[in-house]
């Protein structure tokens, strides 16, 4: 997944990225689908081992398990609007499909994969979870020290945001491109004479 961040010159032609873009889809299904089971097969563990409210030292004092159900979104904010939540992670999964006719990047499939994988997660908490139908509490069960409790899904969600915000800093696009920085860009199109007054041989 290297060969995304070299420059404009080693990046493939057109054609090419064409051909290798089924690759692409295929790497951000297996990420979406690892994300997506890790979490489930996890919040499965967790329930059938646990008791609500049970917490297990596994690296005390850095980690515990802690099961609790979460009405809210990730790390238990905003419990009071659940629907709300499952709403937006719907959209949000929808979005993402539709932005699947631009990849062309495999640290852009790796993110995306992620993203979606998380939200889905929860989102199956949300819809099949109790107390009712998209109302449901996501099972977290992650415990560090002065940090909220979260879960699989979390995770996933927040690696997948951290890899886009450092793909746009460093200006690489969904299609594996970079794109050109814009005062380098204004730069080159100035006249070779430059401001006016002066002359070519100065």
């Amino acid at each position: 997944m290297t060969d995304d961040f070299t420059d404009d010159a080693s990046q493939p032609a057109p054609t090419a990225r064409r051909k290798w873009r089924p690759a692409m889809l295929w790497l951000f299904a297996g990420f979406a689908v690892f994300a997506y089971a890790f979490d489930q097969l996890t919040k499965l563990w967790v329930t059938s081992t646990m008791t609500e409210g049970e917490r297990i030292p596994v690296l005390p004092p850095l980690l515990h398990w802690y099961y609790i159900r979460n009405s809210g979104a990730a790390f238990s904010i905003g419990e009071n609007v659940t629907w709300i939540f499952t709403i937006v992670m719907a959209a949000v999964s929808v979005a993402i499909l539709f932005q699947l006719r631009r990849l062309g990047s495999a640290w852009w499939a790796l993110s995306l994969g992620l993203l979606l994988g998380g939200a889905l997660g929860n989102l199956t908490d949300r819809l099949f979870r109790e107390p009712s139908f998209a109302m449901g509490h996501v099972v977290d069960f992650i415990q560090l020290p002065n940090f909220a409790i979260f879960n699989i899904a979390d995770s996933a969600v927040v690696s997948g945001v951290v890899i886009i915000c450092l793909l746009t800093l460093r200006g690489i696009g969904m299609d594996g491109r970079r794109q050109p920085a814009g005062p380098k860009a204004s730069n080159e199109a100035k006249p070779a004479g430059g401001s006016t007054g002066e002359t070519a041989g100065e």
